[in-house]
């Protein structure tokens, strides 16, 4: 027989079975579908991590006081202070690969204007803090060097505290505020961020310098971090390299000690939550997979009962001179389409799901080519590989016995 007729005999066959033939296919469908759901949940997550986190600034990286948390506990950033203003001036001379960088000291308390108020942390930086983390002014100006050398007391403030100290909706723009009863003028409101990868609300803050808030609320001479932003994001572990070098030597540590300090680029980060979310895909489409185990076995299942009810048949074609390669084809392709019709319905409802998933849901997701790629795959070899012994079963009947066969 030819390939053309096989298939038209395999197609047949499938059309006057049609109610059993779409329970055949379920499984396949349910399976090809969770995996591309999965897959695509699993691809827009990652994506948005990586969007979320750059946000905050790509090429960001922070150096805080205490031990590298990989390595064995010496203290914590918390109850250690080993980051000078001396430490923060040589890294700014001597890092070449650092665009921009920052000292950095943070505390909470309660910002108050007039009957308002509102907790908040307020964050004393320099003038480059929002080169690094890549925040624009929505109104007003940054502050000077100049206000930072003289300890001015000026502030930027984020959309939440805005909401809330400034309810009647006038502008903050040069109006008095106070943060634990020290006055600040404001001089500008940040771009509105929303809430970063950990679910903090990036708009809850107050700006200030640095000597401001050193001096007038925390009274400290440490500072809690620094914060750089490297040349580019290609150079960013080299940067933490060079940071690393400068800090040890800054310290005076010897080569068996460990770091009082830790030097963390973004892009760790990004791949540690990437790593994260890649498990957690593996394990969702090893769970959907099983679906696609089950629709194989149903194929089987279902080709075992086609050879049964066709037996008599199997034996008249093989008796007027049908070949055994022909009726083992006959029955492998009918179990290939059964297999690649249910992987095109299960791919159609699969990308149904994803945009259920995304619109309804709120869920970051993002087909992949290659998941749809692989589940025909899947579902090609699936077909073949669970049709394939029916089929050969099939084929090695004797006519005769077919022929007799009740």
């Amino acid at each position: 027989m030819r390939l053309l007729n096989l298939f038209k005999i395999a197609f047949k066959a499938i059309i006057l079975n049609k109610t059993r033939t779409l329970l055949t296919m379920l499984g396949i469908i349910i399976g090809v579908a969770s995996v591309i759901a999965m897959l695509a949940i699993g691809e827009g997550s990652k994506e948005s991590i990586r969007s979320t986190i750059s946000s905050m600034g790509s090429n960001m990286i922070t150096i805080r006081p205490g031990t590298d948390t990989r390595g064995p506990a010496r203290g914590s950033g918390g109850d250690v202070q080993t980051l000078t203003l001396k430490n923060y001036e040589v890294i700014k001379e001597q890092a070449n690969l650092l665009s921009y960088s920052t000292p950095v000291v943070n505390g909470s308390g309660q910002v108050i204007n007039g009957s308002n108020n509102w907790p908040s942390t307020i964050y004393g930086v320099n003038p480059e803090y929002l080169n690094i983390k890549v925040v624009d002014l929505q109104s007003g100006s940054m502050f000077t060097n100049a206000e930072v050398k003289s300890a001015a007391k000026v502030a930027l403030i984020g959309q939440t505290v805005v909401d809330n100290v400034f309810p009647d909706g006038q502008e903050p723009v040069g109006k008095m505020i106070r943060f634990n009863n020290i006055p600040f003028k404001v001089i500008g409101v940040l771009e509105e961020k929303g809430e970063n990868t950990f679910g903090q609300d990036q708009d809850d803050v107050v700006i200030a310098p640095y000597t401001t808030v050193q001096k007038r609320i925390l009274a400290i001479d440490y500072l809690n971090q620094i914060m750089a932003s490297a040349v580019s994001e290609d150079d960013a572990p080299e940067a933490v390299t060079q940071v690393t070098e400068i800090l040890r030597t800054q310290h005076k540590l010897q080569d068996y000690e460990d770091d009082d300090f830790s030097v963390r680029s973004m892009e760790e980060l990004i791949s540690t939550f990437s790593s994260t979310s890649e498990m957690l895909t593996l394990l969702l489409v090893a769970v959907a997979s099983i679906s696609l185990l089950i629709g194989g076995i149903g194929i089987m299942n279902i080709m075992y009962v086609s050879v049964k009810e066709r037996t008599k048949e199997i034996g008249l074609r093989m008796a007027v001179g049908g070949k055994g390669s022909d009726i083992l084809m006959q029955f492998l392709i009918e179990a290939i389409l059964i297999s690649i019709t249910g992987g095109l319905l299960g791919v159609i409802l699969g990308l149904g799901a994803t945009i259920f998933i995304e619109k309804f849901l709120n869920w970051p997701t993002s087909v992949a080519l290659y998941s749809i790629v692989i589940s025909f795959a899947v579902c090609a070899v699936t077909g073949i590989f669970f049709g394939w012994y029916p089929a050969r079963k099939a084929s090695s009947l004797d006519p005769i016995t077919a022929l007799r066969y009740e």
